[in-house]
């Protein structure tokens, strides 16, 4: 009869072995560097910074966060009015007695050109949009339209007596100039650099504010204790508000 056969650890004719591991090959060639894609847009930075024009001749930098004066920067003479582009982190200070306007770089806290207007340069006001600033010329009863890519004068406006406070609507690009020896408001438009409105306000405007959210104009008449209040759409005042003694300034938190 004949046996089984049984394996044992003896028997090796079945199994097999691994080889040792090769050595790693040579790393390859990096590829080339893919095109950079183009660049994205520049944003404006919030800076959170107020600037205060100062009659001895200087403009005071208050930072908001701390509520501290950071820089003192010298103009013209007998600053008045002070616009801000915060688009182009530009500040546009209108010197009453100097005739001009200083543009102050707001990087580095230096003025950077000087701008000849009309006489008696008080108000300020910057169409965000165009890139346009508005100089109200008291003595010459006209408003100096700066193109602020160039700090040139485009246009001079000729509005009512003593001109005072600049209010700018950049949504419909429409411009309010409040006349203190006029009781009224000239309405520019900013297409065509022409008046092409005029409101009856109170006596003496002064200061005006813009609501660009629901196109309304706020004017402080400072001889009638009271605030006009115009419709942007229909140039008419839709309503009058009574305040304090001598309103001189408007503030508009749209």
């Amino acid at each position: 009869m004949q046996q089984g056969h049984r394996s044992n650890g003896s028997d090796r004719s079945n199994r097999s072995t691994t080889g040792a591991t090769g050595a790693t090959g040579a790393t390859g060639a990096t590829g080339a560097t893919g095109a950079t894609g183009p660049a994205g847009p520049s944003i404006p930075v919030a800076v959170n910074l107020i600037y205060v024009a100062n009659t001895e001749g200087n403009v005071s930098v208050i930072d908001g966060d701390t509520n501290t004066v950071t820089a003192t920067v010298t103009v013209g003479s007998s600053p008045k009015g002070v616009g801000m582009n915060s688009e182009t982190d530009l500040i546009y200070v209108a010197n009453n007695i100097g005739n001009n306007v200083s543009v102050i770089d707001g990087s580095t806290n230096t003025v950077t050109a000087t701008v000849t207007v009309g006489s008696g340069p008080i108000g300020v006001g910057v169409n965000l949009a165009t890139n346009h600033i508005y100089v109200a010329n008291n003595d010459t009863n006209t408003v100096s339209v700066i193109d602020g890519s160039t700090n040139t004068v485009t246009a001079t406006i000729t509005v009512g007596t003593a001109p005072c406070g600049v209010g700018v609507n950049s949504t419909t690009n429409r411009i309010y100039v409040t006349n203190d020896g006029a009781s009224s408001v000239s309405v520019i438009d900013g297409n065509t650099n022409t008046v092409f409105a005029t409101v009856t306000v109170g006596t003496g405007p002064d200061g005006v504010g813009v609501n660009t959210s629901t196109n309304e104009i706020f004017v402080a008449n400072g001889g009638a204790t009271t605030v006009s209040v115009i419709d942007g759409s229909t140039n008419t005042v839709a309503a009058t508000v009574t305040v304090g003694t001598n309103p001189s300034a408007v503030g508009v938190n749209p």
